[in-house]
């Protein structure tokens, strides 16, 4: 059962990504459709904004901050805080660090692009200024990216899960009994 759990969720964060993709995609296009009738002089241009822009960018950033949450969160946390730690980690633990940083680092930038490409389009009227293009596709093509990120951590985050409570389980047969005492209660009951 917990491994249909865990197929669903990563199901469910690399749908939410794909979706989130496709809409930044989307939502890049409509700008492009908008934007056909724009001045452009050297590096500085002049154009109309899309509100179709702004709702799939806007959409697509807050469908990619649920995937980023729901992956984290049912994931857990397996961090290395030392070198220490790092040198005799799991290469599971390593793997889901290393991927929960990626996955974090990809979830900023994507984040950031979309808000950026949908915020310039959130005005009603013509704006003028650098030129800044595609945005909304490069954060669009990061949520791909974030899903397949955010999906391998999840995995390697309950595998290493799944080793700490082997690791555990081995560790409490192979303790020997508790002595008695002398007193009648044994060192591990609660009197």
């Amino acid at each position: 059962m917990a491994r249909a759990g865990g197929a669903l969720v990563c199901l469910l964060v690399v749908i939410l990504d794909m979706v989130a993709g496709i809409l930044g995609i989307e939502a890049q296009t409509a700008q492009n459709k908008a934007w056909m009738k724009h001045m452009k002089v050297l590096i500085f241009e002049c154009k109309e904004p899309s509100h179709k822009a702004y709702q799939l960018g806007l959409a697509a950033a807050v469908l990619l901050a649920i995937a980023h949450a729901v992956g984290n969160l049912l994931g857990g946390c397996n961090c290395i805080l030392s070198t220490e730690e790092l040198n005799r980690s799991s290469g599971n633990k390593k793997l889901a660090a290393a991927t929960l940083i990626i996955s974090w680092v990809v979830v900023i930038v994507g984040f950031s692009l979309l808000l950026i490409g949908a915020m310039s389009n959130s005005k009603s009227r013509a704006s003028c200024g650098l030129a800044h293009h595609n945005f909304l596709a490069v954060g669009g093509i990061l949520c791909f990216v974030h899903g397949l990120f955010c999906a391998s951590y999840y995995v390697a985050a309950k595998a290493v899960q799944w080793e700490e409570e082997k690791a555990h389980h081995r560790k409490e047969v192979t303790m020997p009994p508790a002595a008695n005492t002398g007193g009648g209660q044994r060192e591990h009951c609660n009197p």
